[in-house]
């Protein structure tokens, strides 16, 4: 795994996020926080989920453990969420660019919202990030389609790679 194939994961990761909430745009107040019986309660509470996965990362490859994910409460609309979500996702870029050729094979120490020391590789956890927010985008997907939403595009990888080679 080499820096610019992390770097092309946050590419990818950055084109599913942009689909995902297109598809969400258009569900009123009331249909983005319905309780939906899922793992997160809500298309919001979901959203706010894979936003926060990533913050709580991203902190932590700055050298701070955040002791409690973020609250849904706190984004009561996509607007609120995109904004943050647009400039975390700047200050990934940014961290990767940063990193020195081989920097990204480097372990960080973190600790866990439990209190539990943890170390990881670079390398690693932007992969997480990157498959974590995909397991629950799908989530995100499914219950639009419960709820009826419109046609849903695909927010996979292949699609990403066709979709850029026609782009050329």
């Amino acid at each position: 795994m080499t820096k610019a194939d992390l770097q092309l994961l946050l590419v990818f990761n950055d084109w599913a996020r942009g689909r995902m909430l297109d598809a969400v745009r258009p569900l009123t107040a009331e249909q983005f926080t319905s309780p939906l019986g899922n793992s997160f309660s809500s298309v919001r509470d979901t959203v706010v989920h894979i936003y926060s996965a990533e913050w709580v990362w991203h902190t932590r490859c700055q050298g701070h453990s955040p002791t409690s994910p973020l609250v849904a409460e706190d984004f009561p609309d996509l607007a609120t969420i995109e904004a943050a979500w647009l400039d975390l996702a700047a200050k990934w870029r940014v961290f990767l660019e940063a990193l020195g050729e081989d920097q990204h094979l480097q372990e960080i120490d973190y600790r866990l919202m439990n209190g539990q020391a943890s170390r990881s590789a670079i390398w690693q956890i932007v992969q997480h990030v990157v498959n974590h927010s995909t397991y629950h985008r799908g989530q995100v997907m499914t219950l639009l389609r419960q709820m009826g939403a419109g046609a849903v595009v695909s927010t996979d990888l292949i699609a990403f790679h066709r979709e850029r080679r026609m782009n050329g």
